[in-house]
């Protein structure tokens, strides 16, 4: 019996059936475990669990690692997306890994522009706006070797850009190659509203991160949280059928973080610091949506558990949003 039939008693189903447009799973899924992304180690351990892909990254640009890659992923109808880090003043490995990327058949490359948090990164409107230049910029680089490998380039919306600001930015460059990951809860944290962000952030979607949300109040404004598919309070249905009308050809990536919630703290003047002219209408409704959903169960509170019970946690978490994807998302067949 496998891992997956003793924690849920799911019988008689065999990961050598994976369906092709099940859904495929994020490596940040992962941070109790520490699970490793290389693309072979992942996309197998992906399909041990009957995920459909993996976002990965890759070790080598050797040729042959490459057509490994590649093989594995067509043998088990799997997709696969590869995470690039956008270059900086060099662009020699980010052209590499578009050409691997090209060379492995993956859907697209997957990036963000900031890796921290707008409200606990910057601290002055001016430091927000170098920020912008700079990253403008990165994605100039990004997009011109994009588009000379034709890869498409997915920036995730990563709790940076508001769902204006992201639009906004993916006009401005206006490019075949260039669409979102669209996250459907990071932008939550900056006040936007979770429904209109998948839809405004549809037609240009290339890759996703699926998660269900849950909120409580604190005194400096919220608490954010990950959980399993179908326990949060978005409607999971309606985002991703909007999704798929406006992107048929997408594949859906799971991305549980099994973690402890995140502070937003909407209250403070810091918060406020990159974004002064946010409207007081952004603060007012989300408050009301953390108010009007209180969450129907505690938040996850991992300091209360040691590493052993993190980890089966964090697999059971996985596991229930992937039956919740097939049963409730269709996503099967």
């Amino acid at each position: 019996m496998t891992r997956r039939e003793c924690l849920l008693g799911f019988a008689g189903w065999a990961a050598a059936s994976t369906p092709r447009t099940a859904m495929g799973l994020g490596p940040y899924s992962f941070p109790q475990s520490r699970r490793s992304s290389e693309a072979l180690e992942f996309l197998e351990y992906a399909r041990s669990l009957g995920a459909g892909g993996a976002q990965v990254t890759l070790k080598s640009f050797d040729s042959d690692y490459l057509k490994q890659v590649r093989e594995y992923a067509e043998r088990w109808g799997m997709y696969v997306e590869v995470d690039a880090p956008l270059p900086k003043d060099d662009s020699t490995r980010f052209e590499a890994l578009a050409r691997a990327a090209r060379e492995i058949g993956a859907l697209c490359l997957r990036t963000v522009c900031l890796g921290g948090r707008r409200y606990e990164v910057f601290s002055s409107p001016e430091q927000w706006k170098q920020f912008v230049g700079e990253a403008k910029e990165r994605l100039r680089r990004a997009l011109k070797l994009a588009e000379k490998y034709r890869v498409p380039l997915a920036v995730e919306n990563h709790k940076d850009w508001t769902l204006e600001e992201m639009v906004t930015l993916l006009k401005e460059f206006g490019s075949e190659y260039l669409g979102a990951c669209v996250d459907f809860g990071n932008n939550i944290a900056l006040l936007d509203d979770p429904t209109e962000v998948v839809e405004g952030l549809a037609p240009y979607a290339m890759s996703t991160h699926v998660k269900d949300m849950a909120v409580e109040e604190c005194a400096e404004g919220f608490l954010l949280a990950e959980v399993p598919l179908g326990e949060g309070f978005l409607d999971l249905p309606r985002l991703v059928g909007r999704i798929r009308q406006a992107r048929p050809q997408i594949r859906f990536s799971l991305e549980m973080i099994t973690r402890n919630p995140l502070k937003v703290p909407c209250l403070t003047d810091h918060y406020w610091a990159s974004f002064p002219e946010r409207p007081g209408r952004c603060l007012a409704r989300t408050l009301s949506l953390v108010r009007a959903h209180p969450p129907s169960r505690p938040l996850p509170r991992l300091d209360e558990l040691d590493e052993a019970a993190r980890r089966r946690l964090e697999l059971e978490n996985v596991l229930r949003c992937l039956d919740y994807a097939r049963q409730t998302l269709g996503l099967v067949t």
